[in-house]
C-alpha cells in the first residue's frame, strides 16, 4: 500500500503543473536573476522595467530576447517561452509596447532559439539602435 501511494505521489510531484501560467513560469525561470519586479542586479543583470519593450522596436531586438541564455536555455517549451516573453513585455515594458506589437509565437521561438555566445557586444549594438530610434 505504501509503495503504491509513494509511486502515485511521486509521479504527481514530478509532473509539470497543469495550471502553470506565464507569471508563474517567470517566477520559476527568470525571477532568480531579474527579481520579482524586473529590477535585475546593478552591474550584472539588466533592469527590465521600462526597457524591455524598447527591444521590440529595433532590428534584432526580438531575436535577442529569445536568444539570451535565460530564454534560450530554459526548460520551457517554445509555446511556454513565447507566453512568458509576451507577459514580460506587458509587465515590464507597457509604455514602450506600440499598437503594432505582434506577440511572440512558439514558431518564432523555435526559429531563433539558440543561445548567444557574446551577449554584451550585441546588447550594446541594440542599445545604440534604441537610442537612435528614440531621437527620431
Amino acid at each position: 500500500m505504501f509503495a503504491a501511494l509513494s509511486a502515485v505521489l511521486g509521479s504527481a510531484w514530478a509532473a509539470k503543473p497543469v495550471h502553470a501560467n506565464p507569471r508563474h513560469d517567470y517566477m520559476l525561470q527568470c525571477q532568480g536573476c531579474h527579481m520579482a519586479d524586473g529590477s535585475g542586479s546593478l552591474g550584472s543583470v539588466p533592469d527590465l522595467r521600462g526597457r524591455l519593450g524598447l527591444f521590440l522596436e529595433v532590428e534584432g531586438g526580438r531575436e535577442f530576447l529569445i536568444r539570451v541564455p535565460g530564454s534560450a536555455q530554459s526548460p520551457l517549451s517554445n509555446s511556454e517561452l513565447a507566453k512568458v516573453l509576451n507577459w514580460m513585455v506587458r509587465e515590464f515594458g507597457p509604455s514602450q509596447v506600440s499598437a503594432r506589437f505582434a506577440p511572440f509565437t512558439a514558431r518564432e521561438i523555435g526559429r531563433h532559439r539558440r543561445p548567444l555566445s557574446e551577449i554584451e557586444p550585441l546588447r550594446q549594438i541594440l542599445m545604440e539602435r534604441i537610442a537612435k530610434q528614440q531621437h527620431k
